[in-house]
């Protein structure tokens, strides 16, 4: 378990310091606003869909190191994938980080994205996790108020 930690934090902190996708997209189709007031965090999820593919994908904001480093790793894992894959993501995530899924078959389809599961030992930091991620679904359903996680 203490190994799990450690990479836990390793990815975290690697993230945080140098955000993958990190800036605004010009040529995006689709962007939406997300807040959560508890911790401050404050991003905007831009995608570029083509085809019901996300074909590019990025953000730009603050936050704390967990919203930061969900953001960059969701960023990174969605490229190529459809509307319908990144639900499925979407679903697969929330359930591990808010705790509702122990599976380990859950967890290995999200690849790197698995080391957010020590983020349900602490429920308040679950809302920074997945701000990003409910950003995004308000993003591809063209949502034009700012998700908030209250």
């Amino acid at each position: 378990m203490s190994d799990l930690r450690d990479l836990y934090q390793e990815v975290i902190l690697d993230h945080t310091k140098k955000p993958r996708n990190f800036h605004k997209m010009e040529a995006a189709t689709n962007s939406a606003k997300g807040h959560n007031p508890l911790c401050g965090d404050r991003l905007t999820v831009y995608v570029k869909l083509e085809n019901d593919i996300v074909q590019d994908i990025s953000f730009e904001g603050s936050g704390c190191a967990i919203s930061t480093a969900s953001a960059s790793m969701m960023t990174e894992s969605l490229k190529g994938k459809t509307r319908s894959d990144v639900e499925a993501t979407f679903h697969r995530f929330h359930e591990l980080v808010a705790g509702k899924s122990e599976s380990t078959q859950d967890a290995s389809e999200l690849g790197k994205l698995a080391v957010f599961s020590g983020v349900r030992e602490f429920p308040v930091r679950v809302k920074c996790a997945t701000l990003c991620w409910h950003t995004l679904r308000a993003a591809l359903e063209s949502q034009e108020s700012a998700v908030s996680t209250e």
